[in-house]
């Protein structure tokens, strides 16, 4: 069988990656083309297109880099009916995938779509879309089955490909025991700072998050940073700042953390399944983030630990929120107060039970070929 799988962001790539060994697993000549990252090409995936070039983060960047963005959907659109996929497989990313959906109809080619646009919490318009081009939907929110139920359409629930990732046995690896060492790290506590995958985050985050490595010198503060960006973005903000840089491993560096600031996104739910306490970041350009504000309804949080738990888990500062006053507050709070902390802790062990039992990505890979063999 030949998949054709379309992901946009990190995290479509982790997830998208763990769905091909899936499906290897059953179906060992299996055939992989699409759009992705380095974890899907490791897993045997020839790309069209790295997400690096892709992924673009609120309505303004969009808005003007709309030329690149049309033009690959273009290209994507070329190449799948050049190869001829059994299945194409959209992972999140809806903005991008919706547009291929649609173009996938009209053509007549299979589509399932892995990971829903969180359209219960802005744009319920688009589950029209959804029922009329895309033939399977897989969920991994609890809440998200009954929610496209009440909007008369069937969906699957697989799980949170997160629990395939994440294991509990994270403290017992190698890399996380040998992590200070291997990374030449001194013996004090660490802070973990994750300014996000894009370029547009780490400009927009990372500057206020190397301001607390000022406050609190009896830390040492680590950021996680990406191999698609360039070193020089790291480099100009952490001038003059006493801070390590750690690349490709962050689940041993959160792991090895007394505490992380997170930009908002999937990170937030590996910290709080690694069982880091954490404050949530987002700050965007104005425009976006008054048009996010205006279009979001019916939801009071962004982070995935708060939606999934319906209560304020973490701290999320966002936008003028995020400012050095309102961050070294909840710092303190993750770092100094144990109460706090404790019941952070006890909330994310609900969450991980929450989850389920595993295995999302092999209960995809199911969905997926029974779809391509239609």
């Amino acid at each position: 069988m030949r998949y054709y799988i379309v992901a946009g962001e990190a995290s479509g790539d982790l997830h998208a990656s763990n769905l091909i060994k899936a499906i290897r697993q059953i179906d060992p000549a299996a055939a992989f083309r699409g759009c992705g990252g380095d974890l899907m090409r490791d897993a045997g995936a020839e790309l069209l297109l790295h997400y690096k070039d892709m992924a673009f983060m609120g309505f303004w960047e969009v808005f003007v880099n709309l030329k690149t963005v049309l033009g690959n959907i273009k290209r994507c659109k070329t190449d799948i009916m050049a190869w001829g996929p059994d299945v194409l497989v959209l992972v999140d990313y809806p903005g991008f995938n919706l547009r291929i959906a649609e173009f996938a109809k009209q053509r007549g080619l299979k589509t399932v779509y892995y990971i829903s646009p969180q359209i219960w919490a802005w744009k319920k318009g688009r589950i029209k879309q959804i029922k009329r081009d895309v033939d399977e939907m897989m969920v991994i929110l609890p809440f998200e089955k009954a929610f496209y139920a009440k909007n008369g359409m069937d969906v699957h629930y697989v799980g949170h490909p997160l629990l395939d990732a994440v294991s509990r046995d994270l403290p017992e690896r190698p890399e996380v025991r040998d992590f200070r060492k291997d990374n030449g790290l001194d013996d004090r506590e660490i802070i973990a700072l994750l300014p996000g995958s894009r370029r547009q985050e780490v400009n927009a985050l990372l500057p206020q998050m190397l301001t607390m490595a000022e406050i609190f010198p009896q830390y040492q503060f680590v950021v996680s940073t990406v191999s698609w960006l360039p070193k020089e973005l790291y480099n100009r903000h952490l001038q003059g700042h006493n801070v390590r840089t750690v690349c490709g491993n962050t689940y041993a560096l959160v792991a090895n953390a007394k505490a992380a600031i997170v930009a908002s996104g999937t990170a937030t739910l590996e910290t709080a399944m690694i069982g880091t306490p954490q404050v949530v970041c987002y700050a965007g350009s104005e425009i976006s983030y008054l048009i996010a504000k205006h279009l979001i309804s019916g939801i009071n949080y962004i982070s995935l630990p708060n939606l999934i738990m319906d209560a304020p888990v973490v701290t999320e500062l966002i936008q003028h929120d995020y400012n050095r006053e309102r961050l070294e507050k909840e710092l303190r709070l993750i770092t100094e107060d144990a109460e706090n902390v404790a019941a952070m802790k006890a909330q994310y062990k609900e969450l991980y039970t929450k989850l389920g039992s595993g295995s999302a990505s092999m209960n995809a890979a199911e969905v997926v070929m029974a779809a391509a063999k239609r």
